[in-house]
């Protein structure tokens, strides 16, 4: 491959934080987010696909692990080393950042997570996102999946059941991404802040 710090753009004597930085503004310019409908699209990803593998590249030179080591991360790689216990530290970081209220950073950290290593939690926490996000109908799907892998949790199976109580009351949550304001848009999306509230610890609508 080409050279891994030209394409994140830094000098091969940049520290490690500077390194993650440049990944992180390549990575919130390149997110797939962006370019769900444009034509733009596969050459971001192939853009983003050139990032990740630099950035995996940079890793394993600083670490001085082997190139077909296996890493915790594919897609949007870049947070730790390819193990079970960097895993659950970017979990909790994502944790953190919901707590924190920066939506976009948590939703960057949790896509960079690879499919194999996507566990019940992370579909959790990915749900809390898309529901800040006002992406209901991702929430439901992201809760679905969780209880699925996880059916004896019972903070998944309440947030679930609560947002699916909530899909059937309304009617569907037919606005996703926060488009549009009828009444009921209002208030499936009140619903589900009080759902984020309460699992970050607070609570917005103290009535429910």
């Amino acid at each position: 491959m080409s050279d891994p710090y030209k394409v994140l753009g830094v000098s091969q004597y940049a520290s490690d934080d500077e390194i993650k930085k440049a990944y992180r503004e390549l990575a919130k310019k390149y997110h797939p987010d962006s370019y769900q409908d444009s034509p733009l699209k596969d050459l971001a990803n192939e853009k983003m696909k050139e990032i990740n593998e630099a950035y995996d590249e940079i890793q394993r030179r600083r670490s001085g692990t082997q190139s077909g080591s296996s890493r915790a991360y594919s897609g949007y790689s870049g947070y730790g080393a390819g193990s079970s216990s960097s895993s659950r530290a970017d979990l909790a970081r994502i944790r953190e950042l919901i707590n924190e209220g920066n939506y976009a950073e948590a939703a960057i950290v949790c896509d960079s997570v690879s499919q194999n290593m996507r566990n019940a939690e992370w579909y959790y926490l990915r749900a809390l996102i898309y529901m800040r996000q006002g992406s209901y109908n991702n929430a439901v799907e992201c809760m679905n999946m969780a209880c699925r892998m996880d059916p004896s949790n019972t903070e998944y199976t309440g947030l679930y059941n609560r947002l699916r109580n909530d899909q059937e009351r309304y009617g569907g949550f037919s606005r996703e991404n926060g488009y549009g304001c009828s009444a009921c848009d209002i208030c499936s999306g009140l619903m589900c802040a009080d759902c984020l509230c309460e699992c970050c610890g607070g609570d917005l609508i103290s009535c429910c």
